[in-house]
């Protein structure tokens, strides 16, 4: 696992500080309620990056994570950032292995900054933790959902199961409730499975973790979750924080 040391609460500059680009508007309120309840221990300054067609799509997301509009989000950043992630699942995964690395290599080269994504992150936070086999419990329609399993596998994952649910826009992703949430991952297959991954920031999890490993029994990974991960596993050894999940502990 990754080695991690605890943080004590911290409201001046010298918190880690991550920035983050995220399309248009569904859960990105989950990240500044994390830094409340963390009492400024990480600081998640959110940029809005421009969205033309809310869709779960490969067409609409391929244009979502494409270059221009990732340098346009990344020049409205604060400068003084620790580094930077592109909070998107699906317009990180749907550009394959090969060029997700390449998307944010090539943000980082804009920004000079440490830089990943949230489907990297994924990999990255199951490597931490030394499991290789999940199951998959995505909102997208099936198309896209199995791009994410393509992707995890060329990561070194095995997919034991995968389940989509055909939610076409990240907007109705993003009113899912607590129950919502919760429903979504006990309808998973877990049989076999190390971890379960719910992979959509679009989707709010982070004030439910405990409830979700809880539910089905095995840890959980969601993509706002492995994105504060990431952004801080990019700056040194990742802190443990309380209410965050395995992961976290």
């Amino acid at each position: 696992m990754t080695e991690s040391s605890t943080v004590a609460p911290d409201t001046t500059t010298g918190a880690p500080t991550i920035g983050l680009l995220y399309p248009g508007y569904s859960a990105e309120d989950d990240y500044p309620a994390l830094e409340k309840r963390l009492d400024g221990a990480v600081r998640l300054p959110l940029v809005h990056t421009t969205v033309d067609v809310d869709a779960h799509e490969v067409g609409a997301l391929l244009d979502l994570g494409g270059p221009a509009r990732l340098a346009e989000g990344a020049r409205k950043l604060p400068s003084d950032v620790d580094a930077v992630m592109w909070a998107c699942t699906s317009g990180s995964f749907v550009f394959g292995w090969d060029g997700a690395r390449k998307q944010v290599d090539e943000l980082g080269a804009i920004l000079g900054k440490p830089t990943s994504s949230t489907s990297i992150a994924f990999v990255e936070a199951l490597r931490a933790l030394g499991l290789t086999r999940v199951s998959v419990a995505a909102s997208y329609p099936e198309p896209v959902a199995q791009r994410f399993v393509e992707f995890l596998g060329r990561g070194g994952m095995t997919v034991t199961a995968m389940g989509f649910h055909g939610i076409f826009t990240a907007a109705e992703v993003g009113t899912l409730d607590e129950e919502g949430v919760l429903d979504l991952a006990r309808s998973a297959n877990v049989d076999g499975a190390e971890a379960l991954l719910v992979p959509d920031t679009a989707m709010h999890t982070l004030a439910y973790l405990e409830a979700l490993e809880e539910a089905v029994g095995i840890p959980v990974l969601t993509a706002n979750q492995v994105t504060v991960h990431e952004g801080l596993r990019l700056l040194g050894p990742v802190p443990r924080l309380p209410g965050m999940g395995t992961l976290f502990r």
